[in-house]
């Protein structure tokens, strides 16, 4: 059974949660990852064995619905982006926890109210007369 003032402390966990949320600064879904290329001619340093290529090109993935997207993020707006990213993290478990917690209160809730019935007085019957209507004349 949930203790009478579970409901308060949820409710100021819910409170915490929105606060943090509406801190939140900018937001980018999606994953950083360095590219490096081989251009392909013979002569130039990613031509030899074991170099890595030229590089690296960050670029940023992510969903848009159902269609993967990629952008190329500059050298200078990589922390930026990386940052943002994290936001965007940090931004989906601040969800995940307010759902839990918005989840737990309604349960208290709920079991508050049907506490509150039981305490009321006993229901009356919702039987009906017992009693028989007379038969239909078939005439």
């Amino acid at each position: 059974m949930t203790s009478p003032d579970a409901p308060t402390d949820l409710d100021r966990q819910r409170h915490t949660i929105l606060s943090q949320l509406a801190d939140l600064g900018d937001l980018r879904s999606g994953t950083l990852a360095p590219r490096y290329r081989k251009c392909g001619k013979p002569n130039c340093h990613c031509a030899r064995e074991g170099d890595p290529g030229h590089g690296p090109t960050w670029l940023l993935t992510w969903k848009d619905g159902s269609r993967g997207r990629t952008s190329i993020i500059p050298d200078d707006a990589v922390e930026q982006t990386r940052a943002q990213i994290a936001e965007c993290q940090r931004a989906r478990t601040l969800m995940r926890d307010l759902i839990e917690v918005s989840n737990q209160l309604c349960d208290a809730r709920l079991a508050m109210t049907r506490d509150a019935k039981k305490k009321r007085a006993p229901r009356r019957s919702r039987r009906t007369s017992t009693a028989r209507r007379p038969p239909r004349s078939s005439a």
